[in-house]
């Protein structure tokens, strides 16, 4: 299943979600992620236009270098880049937004709103219904609802399942992205969920199976 047929898959495509300044949400949004996908430029480099990748890559020594090699690479492709957790080095790298941590998120508008750019994209992280409204109150333009299936990012923590996830959606106060085991083969469950799109750490980046992709619809 290739990027474009997960889209058509969750019907995104004559969907396009948008935050309350009107401005277009992203359909897929890539993770970096230190030891899954330590070199994220080639990822990044398969996303379609209109995509986003938020840098998280913490405690690489080389973040900085990092986050602008992603935003010299992703900016002609019409990729937004998102900076995970700090506002200053997304201002400082020139990134198009900023992606907050649950625990950031829920300390409410913090610091980081000074440093925020008119038509930056906020995403935060969010693992209940709670987090999502504190995710709102925050001022995030969206969230990313993990794990909406088994993961091995966090093998420990019950996954949401796709019917709870949909009824999440369904009465969160912001487009939410599904986060979480979210694979060619998993995709085709969120369907009707209402979800704005979906992330990972290039689980939708797999190679294509043969078959339909959307499983008969």
């Amino acid at each position: 299943m290739s990027v474009t047929d997960l889209i058509r898959c969750l019907n995104l495509r004559h969907r396009v979600r948008s935050t309350r300044r009107g401005d277009a949400l992203p359909s897929l949004i890539l993770m970096t992620d230190e030891e899954r996908l330590a070199d994220p430029l080639p990822a990044v480099a398969a996303l379609p236009p209109g995509s986003a990748v938020i840098v998280r890559h913490y405690g690489d020594p080389g973040r900085e270098e990092l986050a602008r090699r992603v935003v010299a690479a992703a900016r002609p492709r019409g990729v937004r880049v998102l900076i995970a957790g700090d506002a200053a080095l997304a201002a400082t790298v020139g990134a198009d937004g900023l992606h907050l941590p649950e625990a950031m998120a829920a300390l409410g508008p913090g610091p980081w709103r000074g440093w925020r750019r008119p038509r930056w994209l906020v995403t935060a992280s969010a693992h209940s219904p709670t987090a999502l409204r504190r995710a709102a109150l925050a001022g995030a333009d969206a969230a990313l609802l993990a794990p909406v299936f088994p993961t091995v990012s966090h093998p420990r923590r019950p996954p949401i399942g796709g019917l709870r996830f949909a009824l999440w959606c369904r009465q969160s106060p912001l487009p939410v992205y599904a986060l979480g085991g979210v694979t060619a083969a998993t995709a085709r469950r969120l369907r009707a969920s209402g979800a704005a799109g979906f992330a990972g750490i290039g689980g939708f980046l797999a190679a294509p199976r043969p078959g339909n992709a959307c499983g008969g619809a």
